[in-house]
């Protein structure tokens, strides 16, 4: 496990897009039952029902992406509980479900690498493509674990499939910024690495996590392996250095004004 708390990576302006971010999924996590704040959802058996409902219908389940909206009897809803039946659009529960967090433990933890990694992206993609590029990521994460769990009818929330995202693009555009990370393993010392390294090692983490976890509750690993090739791939085609295309269109042009009359 890696936590990262800040990286000596100035930015240009502020990060509009990431601030907004990270203000909506907290805002979002304030008012839904989890938090505890709003009344409304009860106590007991009630909100307990009323947390499984409300994942149930906003987060994603695989299964709906494929086969449709699930009847209320194949989703798992605690014993006593008969919600009042929802509608629900299931490809656009990939968006929503991007808001939502199970815990506060799992809200801190993807805001705080949001908000050290997703600043510098921002900067250099620009505020509008940034915003897509998220949403994109998100989008291609959360199919891609339901590719590989069709039938799954667990609820899938959380941000971190678009945040790996940004992850992996920073790791492309940045590799030598210098990141300070707690290991867990190395009993929290901050340490200072480059950012090939802190991310590096996060990501074989991931992918070592995605070949060995079983199907029911617990991490999508693999949305987080999906979404950060997909961000570093991105950014590769993007920003990839062109100065040998320059360098030979100058030069075509040049033997082109040798040769005119």
């Amino acid at each position: 496990m890696v936590i990262p708390v800040y990286d000596k990576n100035p930015v240009r302006r502020a990060p509009v897009v990431t601030y907004t971010l990270i203000g909506l999924c907290t805002a979002v996590f304030m008012l839904g039952p989890l938090a505890g704040f709003a009344g409304t959802y009860g106590s007991g058996q009630r909100l307990a029902c009323e947390q499984a409902v409300y994942f149930d219908h906003w987060g994603v389940i695989p299964a709906e992406l494929f086969h449709g909206q699930l009847p209320l009897d194949r989703l798992g809803l605690p014993a006593g509980c008969t919600p009042h039946p929802y509608g629900k659009v299931p490809v656009l529960s990939v968006f929503t479900a991007m808001f939502l967090h199970a815990s506060w433990l799992h809200l801190i933890g993807n805001m705080l690498f949001l908000y050290v990694f997703g600043d510098n992206v921002e900067n250099r993609m620009g505020r509008v493509r940034f915003a897509l590029f998220y949403l994109v990521a998100g989008f291609l994460a959360t199919y891609g674990f339901a590719f590989a769990n069709p039938d799954d009818t667990q609820s899938l929330v959380g941000a971190s499939g678009a945040i790996s995202g940004a992850l992996g693009a920073y790791l492309y555009l940045y590799p030598r910024a210098r990141v300070t990370s707690l290991f867990p393993f190395l009993f929290f010392i901050p340490l200072r690495f480059p950012a090939w390294v802190v991310l590096g090692f996060w990501f074989v983490l991931q992918w070592l996590a995605a070949q060995t976890a079983q199907n029911g509750p617990g991490v999508a690993y693999l949305a987080h392996v999906v979404g950060f090739a997909f961000g570093f791939l991105c950014a590769w085609v993007c920003y990839r250095p062109r100065r040998k295309l320059s360098l030979a269109v100058r030069s075509a042009q040049g033997t082109q004004g040798d040769i005119q009359p």
